[in-house]
């Protein structure tokens, strides 16, 4: 379902399908220096949010989009400080809510584009409930959640997605928890559009942040961010000389692969039913499971997103887990206000309903005897 037209403001046209459909698109070319703010950014040296934010700012400008129409919402964390850095409105917002604020502003304004940026703690721990809310009612927004599975910000504890036996100022013999897989958990909550991506993958960053925006309804792109002061290196094997080996690249379409010389794969094993990775030449290609982003049931994503469940990193799934279409909350928000208004669209009409609302339609008077009528 596509929102009604949104009649173009000031001569700009606007977009007409997706996630961006009903936005206004820019008069001329834009392009990445057009979205960086005039702010000192300030996260720390080697920081992974550097590359994200760059890579985000250029993606704006392929969208096509007016940057007075772009909206970034965050919480909480060192991730939250993205929207000082964009020049285009924002709000840096409170713990764990910039989902809540974000379907506020879908709802009530269909000709923006709207952009979460949250961290593993913000989003996962105090978030939570709204997090997975926003992603089962499918509000159309991008959720950005930069996890590099530590509290940066409150200088170094363990976060929901730090490893069990974690060391840090808040667990100093181990951490006890077993950590989410974001994944996992957006899955589970029903999102329609799931994916995984490295800061330091310029290309295959851009591309998914892409397909996120275009995406109609919820898209959330879980993001391996590394964090150089509290917990550097978590995701080295995913970008060291041997990262092929870790690495399974998720295409629709094609077989699910790893190894610099593709040599292994993804099957199902006939024995236990569950996943594994095996040679390729030892069962065949033809074994090799196949990816299918666009399936409506979500069993299969749910089966990749823990092959990386082992504790430490083996192969970790990376690209689209899940892309597929049904009705946005928003847009059926908007379609049920229509309805009910009808034909009632003027000021004096709507102040109207306003009071009958108020009064409801339940109502008694009660006399000076005591005597109950029902109206």
């Amino acid at each position: 379902m596509q929102p009604s037209p949104t009649r173009p403001r000031n001569g700009h046209p606007v977009g007409t399908e997706g996630g961006l459909a009903g936005v206004p698109l820019a008069l001329a070319p834009l392009k990445r220096r057009d979205f960086a703010s005039d702010q000192d950014v300030r996260w720390c040296p080697g920081c992974g949010d550097y590359s994200i934010l760059s890579t985000f700012q250029g993606v704006l400008p392929e969208l096509g989009i007016a940057k007075e129409d772009a909206v970034v919402i965050s919480g909480i964390g060192c991730s939250s400080r993205f929207p000082y850095y964009m020049d285009a409105y924002g709000m840096h917002s409170i713990h764990g809510r910039a989902p809540a604020i974000a379907t506020g502003l879908a709802i009530s304004r269909p000709d923006l584009a709207v952009f979460v940026v949250t961290g593993d703690g913000d989003a996962l721990s105090i978030g939570g409930n709204h997090l997975i809310h926003a992603m089962r009612r499918n509000v159309n927004l991008t959720i950005m959640l930069f996890n590099n599975e530590i509290y940066g910000l409150t200088k170094g504890q363990y976060s929901p997605t730090s490893e069990q036996g974690k060391v840090t100022k808040s667990s100093p013999m181990g951490s006890l928890d077993y950590p989410f897989n974001p994944i996992s958990l957006a899955l589970g909550a029903g999102c329609s559009f799931v994916a995984r991506v490295i800061d330091s993958d310029r290309k295959t960053l851009d591309a998914t942040l892409t397909a996120a925006a275009k995406h109609r309804g919820t898209s959330f792109v879980e993001i391996y961010q590394n964090c150089p002061i509290f917990n550097d290196g978590a995701f080295e094997d995913l970008k060291g000389p041997d990262a092929a080996d870790h690495l399974v690249r998720l295409v629709d379409g094609e077989p699910v692969l790893l190894g610099a010389d593709q040599s292994r794969g993804v099957v199902r094993d006939p024995v236990s039913g569950s996943l594994r990775v095996a040679d390729v030449a030892e069962v065949g290609i033809d074994h090799v499971l196949v990816h299918d982003a666009h399936r409506e049931d979500p069993s299969l994503a749910f089966e990749l997103s823990h092959l990386c469940d082992s504790g430490e990193i083996a192969q970790t799934p990376v690209g689209i887990f899940r892309e597929v279409t049904r009705p946005a909350y928003d847009d059926l928000a908007r379609e049920q206000v229509a309805r009910a208004m009808g034909e009632r669209t003027s000021a004096e009409a709507q102040d109207e309903d306003l009071q009958t609302l108020i009064n409801g339609v339940d109502t008694w008077e009660v006399s000076e005897d005591g005597l109950v009528t029902e109206d």
